[in-house]
């Protein structure tokens, strides 16, 4: 079997992917073939390994995020990258598309609660600390292309906080009150960078801008 997954880099310790739009990174409640799977599938076939095949997950996409993620090969890996993440040394870089002019750079502080029922994310006194950067790129046609750094990792922070902050992502469904349906979310995990686990090495991986709209009208 043939993985159509971007293998971005590859070693006995870790895989670095780009994560597709539109499927989830492990099993949910869709029970649609999910990211981790489909990469187990693919070092037990380039392996030829007999039994289940281990693959760490230590951080996760959104189901319609797309972009840079790693995966850990061992568990000893999977520690060690998970470490990293608790103490702010495993950096990740986004690029948003959002409504409206934003301000030039800027960084939010809220608190986000999660409502499992409705599988949404609220700001609420209540939730955990939930922090961001962001530095906008340029505006066109009312939308403005954003660099995000977060400070702390929570589910649907982004989207939560950049529409609270009026700003809204291009095609979010549950966060932008205008965006129509059979739009795609404009969220992109373009870059990462993090101490390989083993020989401490500072890896960084990055990608172009994908070629859908609406990032493709900021691509020069």
């Amino acid at each position: 079997m043939q993985s159509n997954i971007n293998i971005i880099f590859e070693d006995n310790h870790l895989l670095v992917v780009e994560k597709p739009i539109n499927i989830p990174t492990q099993e949910d409640n869709s029970k649609d073939k999910d990211l981790l799977t489909i990469l187990k599938e693919y070092l037990k076939v380039k392996y030829n390994k007999p039994g289940n095949v281990y693959l760490g997950l230590v951080h996760r996409l959104d189901r319609p995020v797309g972009g840079i993620m790693v995966f850990a090969k061992t568990s000893k890996c999977a520690s060690r990258l998970s470490e990293q993440i608790r103490l702010d040394k495993f950096n990740k870089v986004y690029n948003a598309v959002v409504m409206n002019k934003i301000n030039d750079e800027g960084t939010l502080t809220d608190y986000l609660l999660k409502d499992t029922k409705k599988n949404i994310v609220k700001i609420d006194k209540n939730g955990k600390l939930s922090i961001l950067s962001y530095k906008r790129l340029n505006t066109i046609d009312n939308m403005s292309l954003v660099e995000i750094k977060l400070k702390t990792g929570r589910s649907h922070q982004i989207r939560v906080q950049m529409s609270h902050n009026g700003n809204p992502l291009y095609g979010d469904q549950k966060y932008n009150n205008n965006a129509k349906v059979g739009e795609q979310l404009a969220l992109f995990a373009k870059k990462i960078e993090f101490s390989h686990p083993i020989t401490n090495e500072l890896l960084t991986f990055e990608l172009d801008l994908p070629n859908r709209f609406p990032f493709s009208i900021f691509k020069i």
